[in-house]
């Protein structure tokens, strides 16, 4: 599905540059930026579709995070393309930045759950034209989960190609074509930078492994990458309460979150409510001593998992009545959230997957309350049992009614279907990325190191399958040094998915954009990630993020932050999987 693509200097039309963003923004110059047809091979731009019209003012948010935001004016394009001789037709926005405003950059923003960003708004804070594209299925209205069967038993193999990572790729080569032209800069230049978390994350990865060559500089955050095995790992913790025969109440798996947290808070050198280091948690905690302390949580409603994550409301997932709980933790209630931490095994005892760090919220494990037996019954979540029914039975189904007959064994054979029927589309694990390392790309990578959604194990496992891919006969310290150069992977210390943690007050990075700039641009490789405490009695704090395999470590009674060398540490991040024959990067 991929489509090689050459740009002679003869392709771009010759426009004089225009003066005003008026001036810029119209039909006329846009259809005499596209180039002929032939150029980008395999893709033909339609210039009869092309609109045009200059927006003045608009109140526009800062990039991925959108936390805050600024008025700008910007050139709002759309214009289409179809595959040479397919007789599809693909539809992407642009926005241009006013030219006192452009710099040179063009900015491609993730999107989350099952859909590709809708904006291309994201770059103008850092004077960057941007793009989205609907990938041909109609993107920008409906999610890849909703067009992925035409019907039981059928693939839309184009939407999956298109969604993994072919349309991101072509929109952003047809839009870097427009923007050189645009800005009369055909010769010059143009900084190109992709930033995104979760499935935005792992649509970075898809853009480093595929189309390397185009991108000067990639952020991608959790991401869902390992597609077969995450999917059905949501799935996991369900499986565990139906062999255990346990379905705990959601407050009884909270205590048990919670009374981790303060007993493994302290093991980093400083109380402050965040677990840094999580592999000192799973050596030196033993949940067997939470057996038998009290909980409590009042009556509410509560929403299980959709795709969206972080208890985020998303199609697929459901309201629910959560009467008052008071109890005490039981042993069975342990051993639950023990197997879930302990990850997934076959029943002969092989690994297959990793699983969620210690201290992480328990949130697939949460059950529902049926008011009819007055008991807590099985909740699948969403998140996964939408992908087993839709994308390895098949089923143009929501969610898996129950889990009859599943076991441990069933769960593995799930994830080995998914690996070997997408292994080139939605897995997304090509380790190497010589093409983007070649291109003097640069890779920015962060995780949550108490992700509930995605484990934070799962971007350490990649990260190490690049650097044995990539440096397969380099000493150790020599083929990290030769990494560092060009990607760096953080983990959060307490953070949740894409975000900060409501249990864990920890910093959470919101510059990365601008440290990614000052790495592109002028050669300022970054050595820390800087990240901000948001919360909690160390709220407006500025800490600096250790580099993997480096870990936190606070000296002299919580004062003194380093980052130190621990190989008991590392160790404990390390997985193999016997399970699968095929190698899982």
């Amino acid at each position: 599905m991929r489509r090689v693509s050459v740009i002679p200097a003869t392709a771009f039309a010759i426009t004089a540059k225009a003066a005003s963003i008026a001036e810029l923004c119209t039909v006329h110059n846009i259809q005499s930026a596209i180039p002929s047809n032939g150029t980008l091979i395999g893709v033909d731009v339609l210039p009869s579709t092309v609109t045009a019209n200059a927006v003045y003012n608009a109140t526009v948010g800062h990039g991925m995070s959108q936390i805050s935001s600024s008025t700008y004016s910007y050139c709002n394009v759309t214009v289409a393309y179809t595959h040479t001789d397919k007789g599809d037709k693909v539809l992407l926005k642009y926005a241009f930045p006013n030219l006192s405003d452009y710099k040179n950059r063009f900015y491609v923003a993730g999107g989350g759950g099952f859909s590709l960003s809708q904006d291309p708004t994201g770059g103008l804070f850092y004077g960057a034209a941007g793009g989205a594209t609907d990938a041909g299925y109609d993107a920008f209205n409906r999610s890849y989960d909703e067009v992925v069967l035409y019907g039981n038993g059928s693939i839309n193999w184009d939407a999956t190609y298109m969604f993994s990572y072919q349309a991101l790729g072509e929109m952003t080569l047809i839009g870097k074509t427009l923007t050189k032209t645009l800005y009369g800069t055909a010769e010059g230049k143009i900084y190109t930078y992709f930033e995104g978390c979760s499935d935005g994350g792992r649509e970075g990865m898809s853009q480093v492994q595929r189309w390397g060559e185009l991108y000067d500089g990639v952020i991608a955050g959790a991401p869902a990458f390992r597609f077969a095995q995450q999917q059905v790992h949501h799935v996991f913790s369900s499986a565990v309460e139906q062999t255990l025969d346990y379905y705990p109440p959601p407050c009884e798996l909270a205590k048990i979150v919670n009374a981790t947290i303060a007993a493994c808070d302290p093991l980093d050198g400083r109380t402050d409510g965040v677990v840094s280091r999580t592999d000192l948690c799973e050596l030196h905690f033993n949940l067997s001593s939470i057996i038998g302390e009290t909980y409590y949580c009042a009556e509410k409603n509560s929403t299980s998992l959709g795709f969206g994550f972080s208890k985020r409301q998303a199609p697929g997932s459901a309201t629910s009545y959560q009467p008052a709980q008071n109890g005490t933790v039981t042993a069975r209630g342990v051993a639950v959230a023990e197997a879930i931490y302990n990850g997934l095994h076959t029943t002969d005892g092989q690994r297959a997957y990793l699983s969620w760090q210690i201290a992480s919220e328990l949130d697939d494990a949460t059950t529902k309350y049926d008011t009819a037996t007055n008991s807590w019954k099985l909740d699948i979540p969403s998140t996964g049992g939408e992908y087993v029914a839709k994308f390895i039975q098949l089923l143009d189904l929501d969610n898996l009614s129950n889990l009859n007959n599943v076991t441990y064994d069933t769960l593995v054979d799930w994830m080995n279907i998914g690996m070997i029927r997408y292994w080139d589309s939605l897995q997304t694990t090509l380790p190497d990325l010589r093409a983007f390392q070649s291109n003097g790309g640069k890779l920015l990578h962060y995780h949550g190191e108490s992700d509930p959604s995605i484990p934070a194990a799962s971007s350490v496992h990649y990260w190490q399958s690049v650097r044995s891919v990539m440096y397969p006969n380099m000493p150790s310290e020599e083929s990290l040094t030769a990494l560092d150069d060009w990607y760096q992977l953080y983990l959060v210390p307490g953070a949740a998915h894409c975000g900060s943690n409501k249990l864990q007050p920890g910093p959470y990075p919101q510059s990365n954009m601008e440290i990614m700039i000052g790495w592109v641009e002028k050669g300022e490789k970054p050595s820390r990630l800087n990240a901000t405490v948001s919360t909690g009695s160390y709220q407006g704090e500025n800490q600096m993020l250790c580099k993997w395999p480096t870990r936190p470590l606070w000296r002299g009674n919580g004062s003194e932050f380093g980052c130190v060398n621990d190989q008991q540490s590392v160790n404990s991040w390390t997985y193999t999987f016997p399970a699968f024959k095929l190698p899982v990067y």
